[in-house]
């Protein structure tokens, strides 16, 4: 068995294609189960974000090839062109990416909490669908165990940062403070309440939310004081709205271009700024031609990002120690559990073969032939059936003649 993590993120392909590619939430427990009835693979764990969507499985390298072209065949695209966007890693490497990415070490704001979260839903997702078994049960629990690890024993969490802070920065940046700032918070995930928290902690007061759900909007907006609406209001709420962010799970765009254009008017144009952390994109990019209209996606933030890189390396090098040893850890614990798995195999063979012979003795009795003959029969047929095997193995370490193999062979033979 081979572990896997096949994926694309922000670093390998642009949010066009990876909207492409992520799964809805209500998508994830049947893509489960088809890709695992689909390509016979004996794990499965799909994580879905705004800037990753990867696969964890295990099976054999035809079974990772089988992947690939399951992956395409969802999401009803060309095989080769989303080759060219994807990394796959295998065993440690892959143990190691994981860990990395529940750590936020992957993640386009270094150090961001929120993809532990994420990576414990695709887990508990892969529970309820029936996909992971006991060498993955053990890899994401060792993970979740360095991820707490790195996040109480590292600064990396420190001056916690994330898209959604990164989002408020940089209106911050454009509009300066936020006081009188009128912002429009379209979805009431985790994502919006992050962004709502920075927005209060930047002096914003005049929030609206905005959600399929009112009542998951109301119960949102009740925390900061601001105002609740639903979906079909966005249109009116657009054109009192300085600051517009966007974070839903749509599989469509909320927010069109002809719906600014009638809010741009109402306003007499003052500029309006759009940010879009959703994937697939809440916002049609075609917003961004408009004038008095300024559209950024997760794409767009990776500047701001780079501010917080230079004070998280030292963080980062000492979370990537405490990763080399978790996946060290779980490598040994795999190693014995394989060992474990041959000895249990082999003790099944053994069983199985003295059965067999037995069942055939007990009809030569009863079929009237001489007991002693039949034993006598049975015990040379099961010493032989037994010994066949690893007589060859000794054969074989013999010819090699090296002294370690000489005291294993006396350990074995009790010599």
């Amino acid at each position: 068995m081979i572990i896997f993590a096949l994926g694309i993120n922000h670093k390998t392909a642009p949010v066009s294609l990876r909207e492409q590619v992520a799964f809805a939430p209500e998508q994830i427990l049947d893509a489960l189960r088809d890709l695992t009835t689909q390509t016979q693979v004996s794990d499965a764990v799909i994580l879905s974000t705004c800037n990753r969507t990867e696969l964890y499985f295990s099976g054999s390298p035809e079974q990772s090839k089988q992947v690939i072209n399951w992956l395409s065949k969802f999401h009803q695209l060309d095989s080769a062109e989303l080759q060219h966007h994807l990394y796959l890693h295998q065993d440690q490497q892959a143990s190691s990416h994981l860990m990395r990415v529940a750590c936020g070490l992957d993640s386009l704001v270094l150090g961001e909490p929120q993809i532990l979260g994420q990576v414990k839903q695709a887990y508990s997702h892969s529970r309820q669908a029936g996909t992971i078994n006991p060498a993955f049960e053990r890899l994401f629990q060792k993970t979740f165990s360095v991820a707490k690890q790195v996040r109480t024993e590292t600064d990396i969490g420190a001056s916690a940062v994330s898209v959604a802070f990164a989002a408020v920065s940089l209106a911050r940046q454009i509009f300066g403070h936020l006081g009188k700032v009128k912002v429009l918070l379209i979805g009431a995930g985790e994502t919006i309440e992050l962004v709502a928290k920075h927005l209060l902690e930047q002096g914003a007061e005049k929030i609206t939310v905005a959600n399929r759900s009112y009542d998951k909007a109301a119960a949102l907006a009740s925390q900061f004081k601001g105002e609740a609406v639903s979906l079909a209001q966005v249109p009116q709420a657009l054109a009192n709205a300085d600051v517009v962010i966007s974070s839903t799970a749509s599989t469509l765009p909320i927010v069109g271009k002809g719906m600014v254009e009638q809010a741009l008017k109402k306003r007499r144009h003052k500029p309006m700024f759009f940010v879009d952390l959703a994937v697939p994109r809440d916002i049609e990019e075609q917003v961004a031609e408009l004038e008095d209209a300024y559209l950024y996606t997760v794409d767009d933030l990776q500047s701001i990002v780079l501010q917080n890189l230079q004070n998280r390396q030292e963080a980062a090098s000492e979370a990537e120690q405490m990763i080399l040893q978790g996946v060290t850890e779980f490598s040994q614990w795999l190693s014995l559990h394989g060992q474990l798995d041959v000895v249990r195999d082999y003790r099944d063979k053994g069983e199985a073969i003295r059965d067999e012979l037995l069942a055939k003795a007990s009809k030569q009795i009863a079929a009237g032939q001489d007991p002693e003959k039949v034993l006598a029969e049975l015990a040379t047929k099961l010493s032989n059936r037994l010994m066949h095997a690893p007589t060859k193995a000794l054969r074989q370490l013999l010819q090699d003649e090296q002294p370690q193999q000489q005291s294993l062979i006396n350990t074995l033979l009790d010599l």
